[in-house]
C-alpha cells in the first residue's frame, strides 16, 4: 500500500471498526497507517484489495512480532475485511494468501489471527485456507490504570 491508497482504505477501516464496536478518529486511524507505511521493516504492513474494476473492496493489516514458545519471528494479521458487497468473491482468501507471502518474506514461522467467536462467515473461510483453530483465551488490560 501507498500514501495514496489511504483515501480508499479509510472507509473500509470504518466498516471494519464499526463491525466491532470501535470508534477511533479517522486521523489516529491515518496515522497508524502511516507509520506502517513508514517502517514497513520494523512494523508491519497494510495490504489493499480491490476488485475486478479496480474499486476498494478489503484491506488486511500484519504485525511483526516474536514468539517464544516457538523461539521464531510471527506475523500476526491483526485486521482482515471485506467490504459487504465484495464478500464471497475470493478476496478474504486472496488477502490472507498475501498476507502469509509478506510473512513468509519477513521470514516468520507463522501468519495468526483471532476473530470473534461469533464470527462464523470469517471462520468459515479461515476453515477453508487451512488455517487451524486455536484454543487460547484472549485477554486484555489497559496500559495505564483506570481511573
Amino acid at each position: 500500500m501507498r500514501e495514496e491508497d489511504l483515501p480508499d482504505l479509510l472507509p473500509l477501516v470504518r466498516g471494519y471498526l464499526d463491525f466491532y464496536g470501535s470508534a477511533p478518529s479517522d486521523a489516529a486511524v491515518l496515522a497508524l497507517s502511516r507509520a506502517l507505511l513508514a517502517d514497513p521493516e520494523r512494523e508491519g504492513v497494510q495490504l489493499i484489495g480491490r476488485d475486478g474494476a479496480g474499486a476498494p473492496a478489503g484491506f488486511a493489516t500484519v504485525y511483526w512480532s516474536w514468539s517464544t514458545t516457538r523461539a521464531a519471528r510471527v506475523a500476526i494479521m491483526n485486521d482482515l475485511f471485506v467490504a459487504p458487497a465484495a464478500r464471497g468473491g475470493g478476496l478474504a482468501e486472496a488477502l490472507i494468501a498475501a498476507c502469509r507471502a509478506r510473512a513468509r518474506e519477513r521470514g516468520a514461522a507463522t501468519l495468526e489471527w483471532q476473530t470473534a467467536p461469533d464470527n462464523v462467515r470469517a471462520q468459515a473461510v479461515y476453515d477453508r485456507v487451512g488455517a487451524t483453530r486455536s484454543q487460547w483465551v484472549d485477554y486484555s488490560l489497559p496500559a495505564a490504570p483506570q481511573a
